[in-house]
């Protein structure tokens, strides 16, 4: 039974951090910030099932809305948002330090994952390393407008998680643009799936938490 997860604020920043925290029985001191795509929220499957999992295996997850999300219930994010988003994931990294002794690790779904990779471009010490769930390294059918302007300045190693099917990136893609990335990183692609990595309604993919946990222990120790 994966440990039980409570509601988590932090009013004395700006912008503000609102999630879940989820505290495993026996901690082994490591932390994660974890984050949503655009159009989704904290609560959305994915990243629900990857906090259980973590937690169970001794690491404290904070599972957070991103800014824009705190602001507007539905959605995507604007273009105006992505600064304001990355500060708060910033302040959620600081509110999570403040709750475990060891490693904090950041990570995010799509939208949340680029982010948090240009936060930790600009701020290297921010994080121990990435966990980066579908990367959106370009708008579906638009492989001309690459994002990956602040990949070449990573200095934090990164794990990728993608989709063969992910018409935001596909193999050949992503495996093109880690080449950029001075950092140690490691790309772990899941067959057949597309951007919400058999996340999507009610369908699960129950084995894809439980492989990312093994991926994710091996490559950062």
């Amino acid at each position: 039974m994966p440990p039980s997860h409570e509601l988590f604020v932090d009013t004395s920043v700006e912008p503000q951090v609102r999630g879940f925290i989820h505290r495993p029985a026996a901690s082994g001191g490591d932390g994660l910030v974890l984050t949503h795509g655009a159009g989704s929220n904290s609560r959305a499957p994915l990243p629900l099932a990857l906090a259980e999992v973590f937690a169970t295996a001794g690491t404290t997850v904070l599972r957070c809305d991103l800014p824009y999300r705190q602001s507007r219930p539905y959605g995507p994010p604007r273009p105006g948002d992505a600064a304001r988003d990355r500060e708060g994931l910033k302040n959620a990294v600081t509110a999570l330090r403040k709750l475990v002794s060891g490693r904090i690790f950041l990570g995010g779904h799509s939208y949340g994952g680029r982010q948090a990779t240009m936060l930790c471009a600009d701020q290297p010490g921010l994080a121990k390393g990435l966990l980066l769930l579908s990367y959106p390294l370009h708008p579906p059918g638009k492989p001309d407008q690459l994002r990956i302007q602040h990949l070449p300045k990573l200095q934090t190693p990164a794990l990728f998680v993608q989709g063969t099917g992910d018409p935001f990136g596909s193999p050949e893609e992503i495996e093109s643009a880690l080449g950029l990335i001075p950092a140690k990183n490691r790309l772990l692609l899941v067959e057949g799936a597309g951007h919400d990595l058999g996340f999507k309604g009610k369908a699960r993919q129950d084995e894809l938490p439980a492989l990312v946990l093994v991926e994710f222990q091996k490559f950062f120790g």
